[in-house]
């Protein structure tokens, strides 16, 4: 193009704007599949009724749930900055957690649909004075207007498969390196992962560790801790964590392995997306097993195999509970779910071979004994079962992992000390 913006961006900028006026049809059939708030539409179309606070904005921006918790930590250490802060995510499931999770005073928003109108109403209303994206949630038109307006932007925690960087650097280039070239600064996760960014275009790029690995153990009430631990108590327990479609299969397969060993096994399914739990109880229920759902009240009796937990923001009594955790989303090729969390509340891990979004982390674990590689579902009852056989051998495993996980930590302060110049001037900012 004339002006230095690449064909690809242009033409994203005229899809975008064009498809403005069918915005609210597409809300509207996320509303009825469940995927938007039905009070909050307005501010995926930019608008809010908060009104902005006065002082340096920081803005933090996450994806969804594992974003928006590996931010926590440091929305938390931002926040006695004394500067107010927006933070912003794009799915049901994650502002649920916002509102449990994040510090008293802390906006949350829904991020606005990446359309030029609803970007410049969204940036109109805020004006932050500091952006933070986590990770790789890269919009092209809201990246671009806050170039253009000079608002600073920082990546937090930044990452890129290589499936990613292989797909940008054959198809899009252009339109990577126009993203990149408007972020002040780059922290990611890995050598590699700089490696990458600087290829595709990003200046400033510092490796400063994996913020999921310094998250605090998950919150665990222990109310409900107590009647789910009497509901297992004395028997046999492995649970399958953040389980995508395609293992649900996997894990019943393994429960009935296991179960010729442990008569009294129950298991344990937490889907990555909750709203999945009817689903996965008929398909208990065809697969000749007694289910139910968490979702509805009830608790596991003597006779229930699988107990469907598809509620929000009870990892950490699942966790607390289950003394062995399969790591869902590794069974197929999404990439894994964080593992730490698990490890930090005393479950020992087993995943399968697809974890490239935590490849780091588990090859560190791996190599330790701190977690295990199961291919499939006959290697899962395998080694679980020899783990609820044998304490000892699963205690050696827990150990391992902890000191693995606490011997990957410290991106938080490394990413703080980074931010320092940035948060200190907003501050100096506000007390002018």
């Amino acid at each position: 193009m004339s002006d230095g913006t690449p064909a690809a961006l242009a033409l994203y900028r005229l899809a975008t704007r064009a498809a403005t006026p069918f915005a609210n049809q597409l809300l509207q059939h996320r509303l009825k599949r469940g995927k938007e708030h039905a009070v909050r539409l307005p501010e995926r179309r930019g608008e809010s009724e908060v009104a902005r606070p006065t002082g340096g904005l920081v803005w933090v921006h996450g994806a969804s749930v594992g974003e928006l918790l590996a931010a926590l930590p440091l929305v938390e250490q931002i926040n006695t900055y004394g500067l107010p802060l927006l933070v912003t995510s794009g799915t049901v499931t994650s502002a649920a957690i916002a509102r449990q999770r994040l510090p008293a005073g802390v906006i949350h928003q829904f991020i606005p649909l990446d359309t030029p109108d609803f970007v410049t109403r969204f940036l109109d209303h805020w004006q932050p004075q500091l952006a933070l994206f986590v990770e790789s949630d890269l919009w092209p038109n809201l990246i671009t207007a806050c170039g253009q307006r000079k608002i600073p932007l920082v990546l937090i925690n930044g990452r890129l498969s290589e499936r990613s960087y292989a797909r940008w650097k054959k198809l899009m280039p252009s339109l990577i390196a126009a993203l990149l070239a408007n972020f002040d600064l780059c922290l990611v996760r890995s050598s590699e992962d700089a490696k990458r960014y600087v290829d595709l275009g990003a200046r400033r790029v510092t490796t400063v560790g994996n913020l999921k690995l310094d998250v605090p153990p998950l919150p665990v009430d222990e109310s409900k801790r107590g009647q789910l631990a009497q509901a297992l108590a004395g028997r046999p327990v492995l649970a399958a964590a953040s389980t995508h479609p395609g293992e649900d299969e996997q894990i019943l397969q393994a429960h009935r392995a296991l179960r010729a060993r442990y008569a009294q096994l129950l298991t344990l399914i937490v889907p990555r997306h909750p709203e999945r739990g009817a689903a996965i109880a008929q398909l208990i229920s065809t697969a000749g097993l007694s289910a139910c759902q968490r979702s509805t009240g009830q608790l596991p009796g003597t006779a229930t195999d699988i107990y469907v937990c598809d509620t929000l923001g009870e990892l950490g009594v699942i966790y607390s509970l289950a003394p062995i955790v399969f790591m869902g989303g590794s069974f197929i090729p999404h990439g894994g779910q964080n593992p730490i969390e698990a490890i930090k509340l005393g479950a020992a891990v087993l995943h399968g071979p697809f974890v490239s979004n935590f490849a780091e982390t588990y090859g560190a674990l791996d190599a330790a004994r701190g977690a295990e590689l199961v291919t499939d579902a006959d290697r899962l009852a395998q080694v679980a079962g020899h783990w609820l056989k044998d304490e000892r051998a699963r205690q050696q495993i827990l150990a391992a992992g902890q000191k693995t996980v606490d011997a990957l930590g410290g991106a938080l302060a490394r990413t703080l000390s980074a931010l320092d110049p940035y948060l200190s001037n907003l501050r100096r900012g506000a007390h002018a």
